[in-house]
């Protein structure tokens, strides 16, 4: 795996990898100086631009630790000469290991079909017992599990044991959400889906599963309209020194996302089709949305057709999901990353 160095003081550093980042924004959540950055976290997770999801000004950082401790998956990490210094302190540490009970275990593959971060691998082969049977192996990556459950939930025997990082809440602000799927693409654990619909019938825009969500406040994070909450209410494993970390973390909205992207678009490429324009959530919470209104590509606040081609009319409001880029059909529109 890659390694950043976010910050090095005498001995010690504080190292950052990127693999193991969910986007979360516990970390800055946490950070008693506000050196961490978290941002764009859609647009990253689409593969939209170039970046990782986390940044550090290290000129404000001193090495506390204190987001390597709150870290549900161990994406930072404190090393004083260059051993790591994690213990049970750091819930990423703290965390009981996905385990199986081969005993039970009847290696069907479920788990293995059903994980959204691909960290199982299911072994089978027929005994030579002579019997119908199906023997196997099943094999759990912990370094990359983000103890989310699934694999536990869909096991028809009981066999895999899951300690989920987080109890918590989500909201999600109806007349807010437009249904964009960024929530959706950037949740690590397939936690959050558009529900299908029959003619007629009204469902939520956005829904969640409770049992396999670890409210780690990635879709919060990533929402380009502010649309969804997410709030913290336990740390799970018994993490040494918790009262300071559920200090940090419990009861809290999560800190806005900084802007570290910015749009540029080409206007000798841009047909002048709109697509961008009606796509963009930030458009689509205008209060006059009527027929026919986001049909109507001029006068938007984020993005509209000015000239035939277009324009970024107001580059703070953009949410940094990306959807704009998604669907050009020519690239005219694209996320760079943005100096913080």
């Amino acid at each position: 795996m890659s390694e950043l160095v976010f910050g090095v003081k005498d001995d010690k550093q504080l190292v950052y990898i990127p693999e193991k980042c969910i986007g979360c924004g516990t970390c800055a959540m946490a950070c008693p100086k506000g050196s961490l950055v978290i941002g764009s976290v859609g647009a990253v997770a689409r593969g939209l631009i170039d970046k990782d999801f986390l940044e550090n000004r290290s000129e404000l950082c001193i090495l506390c630790g204190i987001c390597a401790k709150t870290c549900p998956t161990g994406a930072l990490e404190l090393r004083q000469a260059g051993k790591a210094v994690n213990d049970k302190s750091y819930i990423s540490v703290a965390l009981k290991e996905t385990t199986v009970d081969e005993e039970k275990c009847v290696h069907c593959g479920h788990c293995e079909q059903i994980c959204p971060q691909a960290c199982i691998e299911v072994k089978q082969w027929l005994a030579d017992d002579g019997s119908a049977r199906v023997e196997g192996e099943t094999q759990i990556d912990n370094e990359c599990c983000v103890h989310c459950g699934w694999c536990m939930e869909v096991c028809p025997v009981d066999a895999i044991t899951v300690e989920k990082p987080f109890e918590g809440t989500w909201h999600r602000d109806e007349a807010t959400c437009t249904a964009c799927r960024t929530c959706v693409d950037t949740c690590p654990c397939n936690a959050l889906f558009n529900p299908e619909w029959e003619a007629g019938e009204r469902v939520d825009k956005v829904a969640q599963r409770p049992d396999v969500c670890i409210y780690c406040g990635a879709c919060d994070v990533a929402c380009p309209v502010n649309a969804i909450t997410v709030i913290k209410t336990a740390i799970v494993p018994e993490v040494e020194k918790k009262a300071l970390l559920e200090k940090k973390l419990l009861n809290k909205e999560a800190p806005r996302p900084t802007l570290t992207s910015e749009l540029v678009t080409d206007e000798g490429a841009c047909l002048g089709c709109g697509n961008c324009v009606i796509v963009c959530p930030v458009n689509a919470t205008d209060a006059d949305v009527g027929a026919g209104y986001l049909n109507e590509v001029d006068s938007k606040k984020l993005l509209e057709i000015r000239n035939g081609v277009v324009n970024v009319v107001d580059q703070e409001l953009c949410g940094s999901c990306g959807a704009c880029a998604m669907i050009c059909p020519v690239d005219a529109i694209k996320l760079v990353v943005r100096e913080v």
